[in-house]
């Protein structure tokens, strides 16, 4: 079986403000530095290590196409480790990658740059699902109660409390069959339609997406506090790695 990875990675980063621009050189997170790597490379790393993913591609914007591929040559000789140019938008982005893939591609799976914790098992078990099913997604149940609410002009009044047994919070990998990721582009790109993650373009062709169970510890590091726990995680991951 024919398993890409597309890492989208062509984001501005707003959400990581100034200061951490200062202390780091950029406010892009997906290049903020972790034990001396950016973060893209440490995301990249986990799927590499996967002897069942056979095509990684890593879209950026076209002003940081040569240095990320001068970076991935570095740290992934060997590897069919691509980069290509990315859109001003997440869905853009992975579409551009996803036409960059073979036609013989089996599964894609896309992943946020900046998680770099999703472990190899929750890898393989999502995998599995959409290899069986045609669409699966990782996720964890809510701890908190959710609350829907309206937002008018002024209070934001509470409507209702959602059954937190019927909620999920989607993360990444969201893994689809070749076909049916493709499908979904060019239907959303018909109607132009603009979703939150890849799975919400699938969910319009009435195709079931499946979940997988994942961990909280699959963080998606867009604020500066993420970066404490994200040196945090580091750490435990490296010392693990050397009692192992």
């Amino acid at each position: 079986m024919k398993i890409a990875v597309i890492v989208p990675a062509a984001g501005l980063g707003t959400r990581m403000g100034r200061s951490s621009a200062e202390k780091t050189g950029t406010s892009r997170k997906q290049f903020m530095l972790l034990n001396g790597a950016p973060i893209l490379v440490h995301t990249v790393r986990k799927f590499a290590a996967s002897g069942r993913v056979r095509d990684i591609v890593v879209a950026v914007r076209a002003e940081d196409l040569d240095w990320v591929r001068e970076v991935v040559a570095r740290e992934f000789p060997g590897r069919r480790v691509r980069v290509v140019e990315g859109g001003n938008s997440r869905q853009q982005s992975v579409e551009n990658a996803l036409a960059s893939l073979d036609r013989d591609t089996d599964l894609v799976a896309v992943h946020d740059a900046v998680r770099p914790f999703i472990d190899l098992d929750t890898i393989h078990k999502v995998l599995d699902e959409a290899a069986e099913s045609g669409a699966a997604i990782v996720a964890v149940a809510p701890v908190d109660t959710v609350k829907q609410v309206n937002r008018g002009t002024g209070r934001v009044r509470v409507r209702t409390t959602l059954p937190r047994d019927r909620l999920v919070l989607a993360q990444t990998p969201q893994v689809f069959r070749y076909d049916v990721l493709t499908r979904a582009f060019q239907s959303a790109r018909d109607d132009g339609f603009i979703g939150t993650d890849e799975a919400s373009l699938v969910e319009r062709l009435d195709i079931e997406v499946t979940v997988v169970l994942g961990s909280d510890r699959n963080i998606k590091i867009t604020k500066p506090a993420d970066m404490d726990l994200a040196r945090l995680f580091l750490q435990e991951q490296t010392a693990g790695e050397a009692r192992s």
